[in-house]
Formats: structure tokens, sequence, C-alpha cells
């Protein structure tokens, strides 16, 4: 009986870990003429600059970090281009075009995959309804806040607390909309995404440099006596958007701890560095390439950000500027009237592209997990006309359009970069421990039996290993490894320490989140904990870094190696652990159903011929 039990679990976690099989590539998968340097820079920033610093500027400038919001952006900078270049190493491995979810499948399994796919569905999901809300706000504004005091007067007594005032049909209307689009297979051409990307290049540098015309310094210096004023004199809350809190006023109103909270909000805002990683494969020399224009991308979308959220704070007392609709409300506060039009119009055409682009990739990405089985296969189907996988359009965007319709936008935004802070997390992780296995061979026609039966990430997990040798040889192993090149053995001492230190970084995270002024004036429990926690960390990096690396050629290797990727995942779990417990709380049960769905039907159905399925037609860039 124990023996029949012990066969079943190492069965089941032999299909957690199983990965997909590369197919060979095709010709048309061959590379296409090389690109240099700026044309990845081109890019990135085309991708980066958008909607992202739209839908957070203005809220995180007023509630959470004021003037100091330009910090935020900067420590946001830092962490995406970590996560980046560690998305570099994972496309690396495979070397195919494809989601973060299609080479966690690859390399690391299926369970990791499931993870990473259903939390950038979430995050996807959950930047539509933020994004249809943003519109819905900044058209409202536009035409005078007709339509939510109508839907005010009308609903408010009848919703309840943890719903929205009024049911925003406005978001609902655009979300249906842009699922028309999409099902009627409509393409976004090149010439198309050049105007949105000028577009998105020229409002900051319009703010900009209305921000040096008519911005004031004193509205980084402001007083407790200039929000009394401010407050006896503010009548129109429709127009504005209400009075934020003072904090303790000046740059930095709401602390580090607001600098902090900021940053991760500010993350979404550099959400598209993956399309230098996936364009990278056809540079002529990806290992320079990928990394530089990494760097320069995310440094021009940096100076756009900042420069713009300056302007926007020097235009604005921070507890005045409009949550929602912050760019055109700063032109109304300083009585540029035309330019408040102006930029209102460019301001929902660039929500409207990146509303699209949003729903395109959640789509896809759902399609591909219906199609290897992890979701609902029902959810795979294809036009045989459009071409297009019509069910998993219409089913994600109208869950997404019904988020909007009826939920806060603020009870919302938050929840958009958990997913993506945890699926970047993964990356890093899996970056470090690929680096320290033996040979992978990936592709299915590569594999022998006695390799499949040898693969430690996958079928080889620590629940099947057998060791190499006795507890004191493996001890020997942990600072003065014998081999040169990665066994078994040192495979298995990177993942146990890698996720030893996942473990060690979050609850150093935790510490420093809840208990900073503690650790940091010295009070001796906090301080001792911390400085343990530190020690344990250098020490277990110090056994990995000991262990023999792969020396397997691939395009781009992360450098400073395991600390990169160490860095990577603290950054973004501790920027996680600035986002408040309900954040948490929404995250725990939307986690809940996804795994509902894996264990109870993706794990039995994973891996199934889909010969009949059509891949879906494909859209530039949207």
């Amino acid at each position: 009986m124990s023996r029949m039990l012990l066969q079943y679990v190492l069965q089941f976690g032999q299909k957690l870990v199983r990965r997909r099989p590369l197919e060979p590539i095709e010709e048309s998968e061959s590379p296409k003429a090389p690109v240099n340097t700026l044309d990845l820079v081109v890019l990135g920033v085309g991708r980066n600059l958008g909607a992202g610093v739209y839908i957070v500027a203005g809220a995180v400038a007023k509630y959470i970090a004021g003037p100091a919001i330009v910090i935020s952006l900067l420590v946001a900078a830092l962490s995406s281009l970590l996560s980046g270049l560690c998305c570099a190493e994972f496309w690396a491995w495979v070397r195919r075009s494809g989601s973060v979810y299609f080479y966690s499948y690859v390399t690391m399994g299926q369970l990791c995959a499931f993870i990473t796919g259903w939390n950038l569905i979430l995050s996807s999901f959950v930047a539509i309804s933020c994004v249809a809300k943003v519109w819905s706000s900044a058209f409202d504004s536009l035409i005078g806040n007709h339509i939510s005091q109508a839907l005010e007067g009308t609903f408010s007594a009848h919703m309840p607390d943890f719903l929205a005032t009024f049911p925003d049909f406005v978001a609902l209307g655009l979300v249906l909309l842009m699922i028309g689009i999409l099902v009627l297979g409509a393409q976004v051409s090149s010439l198309v995404i050049k105007v949105f990307t000028s577009l998105n290049v020229l409002v900051p540098i319009f703010m900009i440099i209305s921000g040096f015309i008519k911005g004031d310094l004193h509205n980084w210096q402001l007083t407790e006596q200039d929000y009394t004023s401010a407050t006896s004199g503010f009548n129109d809350v429709h127009r504005t958007g209400g009075l934020g809190p003072l904090g303790s006023g000046g740059f930095v109103p709401f602390g580090f701890e607001g600098i902090l909270h900021g940053a991760a909000l500010c993350f979404y805002s550099y959400f598209g560095v993956d399309a230098i990683v996936t364009t990278g494969k056809e540079a002529l020399n990806p290992q320079r390439s990928i990394p530089l224009s990494m760097v320069i991308s995310i440094f021009i979308c940096f100076l756009s950000y900042s420069g713009l959220s300056a302007a926007l704070t020097l235009m604005v007392p921070y507890y005045q500027i409009h949550p929602y609709n912050p760019l055109p409300q700063a032109f109304l506060h300083v009585g540029w009237d035309p330019a408040r039009y102006v930029m209102a119009v460019v301001f929902l055409c660039a929500l409207s592209y990146s509303l699209l682009g949003a729903m395109f990739f959640m789509s896809q990405l759902i399609y591909e997990m219906a199609e290897d089985g992890l979701l609902f296969q029902g959810l795979a189907w294809i036009h045989a006309r459009t071409r297009t996988p019509i069910v998993a359009i219409v089913a994600s965007g109208s869950l997404a359009g019904l988020v909007a319709l009826l939920f806060k936008l603020r009870d919302i935004v938050e929840l958009l970069l958990i997913g993506v802070l945890l699926a970047y997390s993964l990356v890093a992780f899996s970056v470090l421990v690929l680096r320290y296995q033996p040979d992978q061979k990936l592709s299915k026609h590569e594999k022998t039996k006695e390799e499949i039966e040898m693969e430690p990430l996958v079928e080889g997990s620590p629940l099947e290993s057998v060791p190499e040798a006795g507890n004191t040889r493996i001890l020997k192993s942990l600072c003065d490894p014998i081999n040169t090149i990665p066994t078994l053995t040192s495979g298995q001492i990177v993942y146990g320490c890698a996720s030893l230190l996942v473990l060690l970084l979050t609850i150093l995270s935790l510490v420093l989140a809840r208990w900073p002024s503690r650790v940091f004036s010295g009070d001796p429990v906090s301080t001792a904990a911390a400085v343990l926690l530190l020690l344990l960390i250098v020490g277990v990096t110090v056994i990995i870094w000991r262990q023999p690396q792969s020396p397997a050629p691939l395009p781009f290797k992360v450098p400073a190696l395991p600390v990169l990727p160490l860095l990577s995942i603290f950054l973004n779990v501790y920027l996680t652990t600035q986002l408040n417990p309900w954040t948490w709380v929404q995250f725990g049960i939307c986690n809940a159903i996804g795994f509902a769905i894996y264990f109870g039907y993706g794990i039995r159905h994973s891996l199934e011929e889909n010969s009949d399925q059509q891949p879906p037609a494909s859209t530039p860039d949207s």
C-alpha cells in the first residue's frame, strides 16, 4: 500500500514538472534580417511608453509619493531592468519567439508555467479594467462630468460599499467595442503603431516644456498653510477630483515608505521590455545588443516619465492633482484650456491603443494555455474565416468589462502589479537554477529515454532523483565541488539553495516593510533579525556561487550570477510587500481559482494533441 502511494506521489510530481518539448524550427521561423541596437532601442521605447504612466501617475503623486514620484519611477526602472535581463537569458535557453509562459513550460515545467501564465493573464485582465475606467473618467471630464453626475445620482443609493458608487457603463461599452474589433480580426498596421508611438513620445516632451513655462518650484515646498488655503477655496470636487492628503509637505510628503509604495505601482509603466528579448534573437551580437538596448530604452522611458511627473507636480500642487485624468486637468489648472482639449484627445487615443494591445495579449496567452490543455480547451477555438480565438476574446473581455463596470479603480489597480512582479520573480529564479544544471536538451527529437529520466529540473526533480554519493560527499561539495561542469548533485544543491534564498529574501522583505524604523534605528531584536537574515543570505549565495556553471554557449548570459537574479527577486518581492493587505486577499482568491482549474482540469488534459487547431491570426506589436 505504501509503495503504491509512493509511486502515485512520484507520478504526480512528474506531471507537475513535465516540460513541453520544442518542435523543430520551420522555414518560416528562421532568422530574418539582422537588427542593430538602435532598432531594439526604438522597439523598447515604443512598447514601454504608453498608458502605464497615465494610469498611475496621478494617483501615485496625489495619494502615495507626492513630487517624490520621480524617485519611485527610478526604483521601478531598476527593478524592470533586472527583470528584463533575466528574461533575456530565459529566452537564450529556448531561442524561439514566445511568451514568458512558453519559456517557463519548456525549461522549468508545467506547474511553474501555469503559475507564470495565470498571473500574466490576471495582470492583463486587471490592466484592461483599469485602462477602461481611466478612459471613462477622462472622457467624462472632457464633457463636463455630466455622465458621472447623472449615474451617481441614480445608482449611488443602491450600490454596496465594496463596489463603485455607480456602474461605469462607458468603461463597459469601450471594452465591448474592443472585443468586437478583435473578434472581427482587425489588424493594427505598422503606420498606426508608428503614429501612436510618436504621440506617446510627444506627450511627455510637451508636458516637460509646459512644466518649465507654467511650473512653480513652490509646489515642491508646500506647507500646511498652503493646504489650508487650498481647502478654503475648494468646491468643485467633480472637476478636480477632490483634495488629497497633505502628508508632511515638501518634496517627500509621505516619506521613504511612500516612495517604495509608489515604485511598486510605477513598475507597470515599464512593462514591455520583453519586446526587446523576443526580437533580440535577430541581432548580430545579442550579448551586447540586448542589455545595451534595454538600458538605453529604460533610461529614455525613465527620463520621459520622470520629466512628465516632475512637470505635473510643478504645475499643480500634488494634493490637487486629478488622480485618473491628471494631464488634461493640469492644463485646466494653469489656464491653458485649448491645450487641455488637445491633451485629452491624445490621452484618450493612447489609452484606446493600450487597451487594444492588452486585450490582444491576454487573448493570445489564454489561447496558448488552452491549446496546451492547461485551461479549458474550448477557449482555443479558432474562427475559420478571421483566424481569431473568439471564445478567449469574448470570455476574458466580458469578465474584464464586468469588473470595470462594478469595481472602484483604486481597489483593483494594485492587483495588476502583483501578478507581473511574481511572474518576473519566477523568471529570475528559473535563470538562477538553469545556469547550474547539467546540459539541457529541450528539443523532443534530441532526448533519449535515459536523458528524460535524469533531467534534474523536470523529470529529475528532487522528488525522484537518486543521490550520487553519501551525505559527507554532498556536504563537501557545497563549498568545494569536485567537478568543473554541473552534475545532478550540484544541480540539486543549487535548486535547494535557490529555494531557501527565496524564502529568506521574502522574510527579509517583510521585516524591512513592517518594521523599517526599528531596523534602522538600532532596535536590538529587529536589527539582529535583519543582520542574521543577511548573513544567511550571503552564506547560501556563496554556496551557489561555488557550484560549476553550465558551459552551454548562449547568445546572452546574465552578468554577475548569482547576485543579479537574486537582487531582481529581492526588489520584486520587496515591492509586493508595499501593497495593501486587501490586494493580497484578492490575489489569493484569484490564484485559488487558478489552482482549482489547474488541479481539477489542466493537469489531466495538458500536452494533448490539438492537431485540428489552427494558429490565431497575428497582429503586429499591438
